[in-house]
Formats: C-alpha cells, sequence, structure tokens
C-alpha cells in the first residue's frame, strides 16, 4: 500500500527549546508552523564558508589591464560619435533623393530577363547649385503644402497682456504681466 508523503515544516528548521519552547507554545496562535530558521548542517551542504580554497576571479577581456583602459570603461564621457557632412556629400544625396523611385512590376521585370539597371553617378555639385535645380524642377513647399510641423500636445503659448501690478506712475522698472 502507498504511504501518503506529507512535507514535514520541521524536519529542516530550528525549534526552540527549554523556556522559550515553553513561552512559544503558549503564545503561538498556530502550533505546526514552523520558525523559518533553517538547521545550517542540513539545508545546504557544502555550508557558504567552509570551502578551504580561495575564490579566483575568471580571466576575462576586461580583466586585462592593457586591453581594458579607463576611457572604454568611462560611461559619462561616452559622448555622441561627430559625423562629417561636405556640401558636395549633402547635395549629391539632396539630387538622388528629390525624385521619387521607380519600382518596376513584376511582370516588366521579367521580361527584362533579368538584366539590373546601372546606376548612373553624378559630378558632385555644389549645394546652392543643387537646391536651386531641385527646387526648379518641382515646388517644394506652398500654401497648400507646407513643411511638417511639431505636434504638440497643448497650444503653444500666446502672450496675453494681463491687469498690471499696482506701481507708481514714474517707477524707473514698472512691471508688466503676461499670462
Amino acid at each position: 500500500m502507498a504511504t501518503k508523503k506529507v512535507a514535514d515544516s520541521t524536519l529542516y528548521h530550528l525549534s526552540p527549546k527549554g523556556f522559550w519552547k515553553k513561552f512559544r507554545d503558549a503564545v503561538v496562535v498556530n502550533p505546526e508552523i514552523s520558525s523559518g530558521l533553517p538547521l545550517q548542517g542540513v539545508n545546504r551542504f557544502p555550508p557558504p564558508g567552509s570551502r578551504p580554497e580561495k575564490y579566483s576571479t575568471p580571466a576575462t577581456k576586461a580583466s586585462d589591464v592593457a586591453q581594458n583602459p579607463y576611457w572604454k570603461r568611462d560611461v559619462r564621457r561616452a559622448y555622441p560619435q561627430l559625423s562629417v557632412i561636405t556640401q558636395t556629400g549633402l547635395s549629391s544625396l539632396l539630387i538622388e533623393h528629390s525624385t521619387p523611385q521607380a519600382v518596376a512590376a513584376p511582370a516588366e521585370a521579367d521580361a527584362a530577363d533579368g538584366s539590373k539597371a546601372v546606376s548612373t553617378t553624378r559630378e558632385p555639385l555644389e549645394l546652392a547649385a543643387a537646391i536651386s535645380k531641385i527646387t526648379q524642377s518641382t515646388k517644394v513647399y506652398s500654401e497648400s503644402n507646407l513643411p511638417p510641423t511639431l505636434m504638440l500636445a497643448y497650444p503653444r503659448w500666446q502672450p496675453e497682456r494681463a491687469p498690471d501690478a499696482p506701481h507708481s506712475q514714474h517707477a524707473y522698472f514698472p512691471m508688466h504681466l503676461y499670462k
């Protein structure tokens, strides 16, 4: 016949002895509950701090002093990396992205026998010439097509004069109030 296994709450925990056992029996609400203090020799084997060998930190790339300089570890000085864009580079980017990219239909791509279109490289233009070239071909912004604005969760503050604070008529610095 199978025996019923039950977890014994006092098996691996300290129980009071002597006066404190009598005191606990008199005061406790539930005498079957454990103290919650684990037995030192039974709970963890081997107990912490009982091993004879000393702990050694495993060698990693960070523990090598020659490969871990301070400036790499110092996160307070992790400034954003600067990038340089020249006027000729910016003008070539503006010209490339001013015209919408044409995507070939799938039927046309199959008919082309897998030949890829060769991109033409343009000579670098000055920025002013690139901007004038783009604005001549298409009107960038008009009254009906305005540039994007920042979306605000609250209305923009418009200064309104409030009644002035009391001051003398000939004050050197009169106070003007706005709401």
